[in-house]
């Protein structure tokens, strides 16, 4: 008797459980992608110890500093996870609040007039004062407002080129960007001159890090969910037309930046993932992870891993910290 009441309680549930994670709706729409097999960290991108050698500026000024940027006295300037952009001097001492966007200031960028130029992931595109007065400049571009403002950099000309990595999700829903694996994100630049913004490339499969050449011939946009970089031509016969600076990079590409003279640093959030991989060439079996709580959501190992580069993408440092702790 025992057992026939368990039997009819247990039966409709798990019925339940299973038609909640076969059936329910979720707000990803995933598709099927194959990445190539991911280069191993041996020859040019062995693993090594280098990043433990760095020095820690501002510790305990905030959390999760993004991006920074430095102002032309030399001081220090950082993103915080709370809204809050924080300001030091050179060495990384005497910390304060430079300004607040409330929201998640994520790229940050001086133009020529000493005011910050921030790619905030839920106010859009900023720019701040030298006295600290916030000013929107962007927050939509072709009818389609930014989801997720990610990166910004300025050419010469004043052009600010920056990343709209997905259109769809936020950076609090950035995980989901990842699992459906559509080409949401946007590369755009805004005008200061005519205060427009344009589209410069779509499609992108999160539209992430942003970097103006040296010679400002290009423009690169770290395309993460490909472990790719694209560059797109703003000079010369290739003028408009866009091609692949870096492919089948062996870890998760995050931000970019140009050193100013002869190549950029990149910053790989972590390395390659086969199981990841593997995950992507399963749509189905994605939306039943969706379906779990978000401690399920695949996670990046802790690893250090910055490259340097130069103008054709070839690498030319190689620097880890395989534990991914902070000194």
């Amino acid at each position: 008797m025992i057992r026939k009441c368990v039997y009819y309680f247990f039966l409709p549930l798990i019925l339940l459980l299973a038609l909640y994670f076969l059936f329910w709706p979720v707000p990803i729409d995933p598709v099927a992608w194959h990445a190539s097999k991911a280069p191993p960290l041996t020859g040019i991108f062995a693993s090594n110890s280098y990043l433990t050698q760095v020095e820690l500026l501002a510790n305990g000024a905030g959390h999760g500093p993004e991006d920074v940027a430095i102002d032309s006295q030399g001081r220090i300037y950082g993103g915080m996870e709370d809204g809050r952009i924080m300001r030091f001097k050179a060495d990384g001492s005497q910390g304060e609040v430079f300004a607040d966007s409330k929201g998640r200031p994520v790229g940050l960028h001086f133009d020529a007039e000493e005011n910050l130029v921030v790619a905030d992931a839920y106010k859009g595109l900023l720019s701040i004062s030298p006295a600290g007065r916030i000013t929107v400049l962007s927050t939509e571009a072709n009818g389609l407002a930014f989801k997720l403002t990610d990166d910004v950099d300025i050419a010469k000309d004043g052009t600010i080129y920056f990343s709209d990595a997905s259109h769809k999700f936020n950076l609090k829903n950035y995980k989901l960007d990842g699992m459906e694996h559509r080409p949401n994100g946007r590369l755009l630049a805004y005008d200061p001159a005519t205060k427009e913004t344009r589209l410069i490339l779509d499609k992108i499969y999160f539209a992430n890090g942003v970097a103006v050449s040296p010679d400002q011939s290009f423009v690169l946009v770290n395309e993460t969910w490909k472990y790719r970089i694209l560059r797109y031509w703003l000079t010369g016969p290739q003028k408009g037309q866009t091609d692949i600076f870096r492919d089948n990079l062996p870890g998760i590409p995050d931000g970019i930046s140009s050193n100013g003279r002869d190549g950029f640093w990149l910053a790989l959030a972590a390395p390659r993932d086969e199981a990841i991989d593997d995950l992507l060439t399963k749509p189905f079996l994605r939306k039943i992870i969706v379906r779990l709580p978000k401690a399920f959501l695949p996670k990046p190992k802790p690893y250090g891993f910055v490259l340097g580069l130069d103008m054709q993408g070839r690498v030319i440092h190689n620097l880890h910290e395989p534990t991914g702790r902070s000194r």
